[in-house]
């Protein structure tokens, strides 16, 4: 039987906006000291499964992490600007508690997992074609058995994810957000007629 490849989808460590609750989108915004530190703590563990590559967005935030763990693990890191986090348009750089109080129903939505309500911001279509795109051409980069790595951003990622396995967008309600340097784990049988053409999610916002 042939072993599944597997894909783990890494979130960055925090920046100071993620701290303050602030809507960062695709402001290229850097670690804190925190989040170097997530990022040095996640390394060793995922360097450990032997990655075959690590791939991630352009961001700052995502490409430092990405490259913490490659170092450790003695692979490269390759960038792809599909894997950006929403635009988030007319609300980037807005903290939570002042989206909340000046668009309260706009807010409830984004909070839902509708992240493509901000005006001038990406849609959702935009998002998961952009980030699916990326996950299948590093999914089929691996030979069976291997793991590659993709760090990303917690909103594109987790939407991404549900359309790739092919679940409805609806679940985003129910699904948490990944944590700082908390990952999704995928195997992928190869099996076309399965669900999700194989795919199957074995592990959900473990961390280090």
């Amino acid at each position: 039987m042939t072993e599944p490849r597997r894909l783990l989808l890494l979130r960055h460590g925090q920046t100071a906006w993620n701290a303050e609750h602030r809507a960062q989108g695709q402001r290229d915004v850097p670690l804190d000291q925190t989040g170097l530190l997530q990022a040095k703590s996640v390394a060793p563990v995922l360097a450990a499964m032997e990655p075959a590559f690590v791939r991630s967005s352009d961001l700052a935030r995502a490409r430092v992490t990405a490259e913490t763990v490659a170092d450790a693990a003695g692979v490269s890191v390759a960038t792809d600007a599909r894997l950006r986090e929403f635009d988030l348009g007319a609300r980037t750089g807005q903290t939570m508690a002042e989206y909340a109080a000046t668009h309260p129903e706009e807010f409830r939505r984004f909070r839902a997992g509708q992240y493509d309500v901000a005006p001038g911001g990406e849609s959702r279509a935009t998002v998961t074609a952009r980030v699916t795109g990326a996950l299948d051409d590093a999914l089929a980069a691996l030979a069976p058995g291997e793991l590659g790595i993709v760090v990303g951003h917690g909103a594109a990622t987790k939407v991404s994810l549900l359309e790739w396995l092919a679940l409805p967008p609806a679940a985003s309600a129910v699904l948490g957000a990944l944590g700082n340097c908390h990952w999704a784990l995928v195997d992928d049988s190869g099996d076309p007629t399965g669900p999700a053409d194989g795919r199957r999610l074995v592990a959900y916002n473990r961390h280090a």
